[in-house]
């Protein structure tokens, strides 16, 4: 109950390379807008980062083959036959040079999307993004405004070992200055994406890459132009009474996937999708907790100090007479990430682990 990995079984179920994946077959049950439309988590982000560019002069795009090649995961695709050059920077293979450019942009008043290949690499770069663009507004008693996003794939991909697939969420929300923003449908990337543009203060914006091709619906709302989601506000996908799951990204779809298993078995769950890791929802995530009295989180992150770590404290500190039971952390294997695919699933949250600890927190397991 206590501990903060999953003990694992072993069972013939669905194949590594399925449960990779968070199908589009599990948008029957989350709490979108009615509406016909549907549309992808990459074409989301685009869409987003061209109405901004179009409606801000200040707006430009920055990093490594995001002209010509128009991203390594086309989400700049089209960006540079547009605008041009001039606004579409394809840059060296150095992410702490032209990262170092693009806050140095944003302190002159541009505006400057600096998208990382991966978040991996953004380690290059990590003393401009925290001492340079988190720490300047304070330093200069609010005199310097920084308003630059960074953004890229974060977590887990598939197969590419362990420089490349780690979760930035808890390194990059423990610092004072950053916004963190982690989305996951279609309307999350866009709505988000575009709050992130327009905020004037220094914004991580955390994608997953397996999450780039799938298709959520979306509402005539969030196609409209002026739609912005807020930071800092989490969103309930899914109602329930008997236990609050708590994620955020690709798990946001294991989590609804479990609550379906459990809604079976007679568990009703609530799944809440944490949308922003700083400043994180508090408020939500307890009035949840004290509505359920069961609470499980759910991360990918290494477990030590990690989000879901701020979670339980938060709800020890401001819900504990409302737990029925003793808080269920589920996240990665305490390990860097193995290469080979069996390893691979099994130092990473599936869906039966948040199942099970679901049933623990009930009191329902076998």
């Amino acid at each position: 109950m206590l501990g903060i990995l999953r003990q694992r079984a072993i069972d013939g179920g669905l194949a590594a390379s399925t449960l990779r994946r968070t199908r589009s077959a599990l948008v029957s049950a989350r709490s979108y807008a009615a509406g016909a439309k549907e549309m992808t988590v990459r074409d989301a982000l685009n869409s987003a980062i061209d109405e901004e560019m179009s409606a801000d002069p200040k707006v430009f795009v920055m990093g490594e083959e995001v002209g010509q090649y128009q991203g390594a995961y086309k989400i700049t695709k089209g960006l540079l036959e547009k605008y041009g050059p001039e606004r579409v920077y394809d840059t060296p293979i150095t992410e702490a040079g032209f990262t170092g450019i693009g806050v140095g942009a944003a302190y002159a008043g541009l505006k400057p999307v600096v998208e990382f290949m991966t978040f991996n690499f953004s380690m290059q770069a990590i003393d401009h993004i925290i001492n340079s663009a988190a720490k300047s507004n304070y330093m200069s008693a609010g005199q310097i405004n920084v308003p630059i996003v960074f953004r890229g794939p974060n977590g887990a991909a598939a197969g590419v070992g362990a420089q490349h697939s780690q979760c930035y969420a808890a390194w990059y929300a423990s610092v004072p200055g950053l916004k963190v923003l982690a989305p996951y449908s279609a309307e999350d990337a866009r709505g988000l994406l575009k709050a992130a543009i327009r905020d004037p203060d220094p914004v991580v914006f955390l994608e997953n890459e397996l999450l780039y091709g799938e298709s959520f619906p979306i509402s005539e709302e969030a196609l409209d132009s002026s739609f912005c989601l807020p930071i800092g506000k989490a969103k309930i996908e899914r109602e329930g009474k008997d236990v609050t799951i708590v994620t955020f990204s690709k798990m946001v779809g294991f989590a609804l996937k479990a609550a379906e298993k459990l809604a079976e078995e007679g568990i009703s769950a609530e799944v809440i999708n944490l949308r922003s890791i700083r400043p994180l929802d508090r408020a939500t995530i307890n009035a949840s907790v004290r509505k359920t009295s069961r609470l499980v989180t759910v991360e990918e992150g290494f477990p030590q100090h990690g989000v879901c770590a701020e979670i339980c404290a938060s709800v020890v500190e401001e819900s504990f007479s409302y737990l029925d039971a003793p808080v269920e952390r589920i996240a990665g294997a305490d390990v860097p990430m193995p290469y080979a695919a069996n390893l691979e699933r099994l130092a990473l949250p599936q869906i039966e682990d948040i199942i099970r600890a679901a049933k623990r927190a009930c009191y329902r397991s076998k």
